[in-house]
């Protein structure tokens, strides 16, 4: 499975903006998808994950009632909604593609490339 996350830019605190991940190769709908960032001198972060239907997810309590994730598999698309959004949040945000949910980047099998987010106060 190739990955592409897609959507970034700069942003106000406070704003809203919607990350993509298009995806391409073998049966995208057989996979779970997660979402992680990297801050400049920090170490990647775990955000959010979805299961293969989008049925499930699974949310880091930091993120909880901010971000938001689908996906569309008949467009072999997953979406991360991010509302209020803070300069902390400024990031490369990156989607993955595993068996299953995971919270654990290393147990994912695809990654795409990322998304820079940035946002001023």
């Amino acid at each position: 499975v190739q990955l592409q996350a897609s959507g970034g830019g700069l942003v106000q605190a406070g704003a809203s903006l919607r990350l993509s991940c298009a995806a391409s190769g073998r049966t995208f709908s057989d996979y779970a998808v997660g979402w992680f960032r990297q801050a400049p001198g920090k170490e990647r972060e775990f955000l959010v994950a979805v299961n293969w239907s989008g049925g499930a997810t699974y949310y880091a309590d930091f993120v909880k009632g901010r971000f938001t994730t689908s996906r569309e598999n008949a467009k072999d698309m997953v979406y991360l909604q991010m509302n209020s959004l803070k300069p902390e949040d400024t990031a490369v945000y990156y989607c993955a593609a595993g068996s299953r949910i995971w919270d654990d980047g290393a147990l994912y099998d695809y990654w795409g490339q990322g998304t820079l987010v940035t946002v001023s106060s």
